[in-house]
């Protein structure tokens, strides 16, 4: 089994590459050794002394560190990656392949901007999601309320530095252009 490894914008955050679906639909995002003991590669990877966060895309697998070097953390991540995959584990322990993170219930906005909400929706799934798993992140809608969209990031997005230019240089006036009414994109 080979595994790709790739840098992210993030310099916290390193994106692995399997070769194979990690998940058939949506994310999965383990912020926590106690979150993680959902998924049995989560679990192994926050084994590994100085993982602080896990992240499932598609096909690819994101980890985040909180200090030390890469160098020396890869090679245990590489491990952990290639021991789950070799002996045939679920991914998650219920043995479900698809991401939960994305809860619609979480959502907040005025029904009566429900169709400037189906645009920016329309934008965020077309437009900057594929472009966001690419550097091993997601984002994802959240609210909208005032002229103002709330945006969730994750994965390599989170706590990246260069996160804020992106949501207000890329995302913000991506959506500003499409969808007048959006004054403002903020990270929740």
């Amino acid at each position: 089994m080979f595994i790709q490894t790739e840098a992210t914008p993030n310099p916290a955050t390193l994106k692995f590459i399997p070769g194979r679906t990690v998940l058939d639909s949506g994310t999965m995002e383990f912020s926590s050794r106690e979150a993680a003991g959902r998924s049995p590669l989560a679990e192994k990877l926050f084994g590994v002394p100085g993982v602080t966060g896990v992240f499932y895309g598609s096909d690819f697998v994101t980890v985040t560190k909180d200090d030390g070097d890469w160098q020396h953390l890869k090679p245990a991540i590489l491990g952990a990656i290639m021991e789950h995959y070799m002996s045939g584990a679920p991914l998650m322990a219920d043995g479900s392949v698809a991401g939960n993170d994305d809860e619609d219930a979480d959502e907040f906005f005025d029904e009566k901007d429900a169709e400037t909400v189906d645009a920016i929706k329309d934008l965020i799934e077309t437009r900057v999601r594929p472009a966001v798993a690419n550097d091993g992140g997601d984002i994802t809608f959240r609210g909208f309320k005032d002229g103002v969209v709330y945006l969730n990031m994750k994965g390599s997005c989170a706590g990246c530095p260069s996160s804020t230019a992106t949501l207000q240089h890329g995302i913000q006036n991506l959506l500003k252009h499409f969808v007048p009414d959006v004054v403002e994109v903020r990270p929740m």
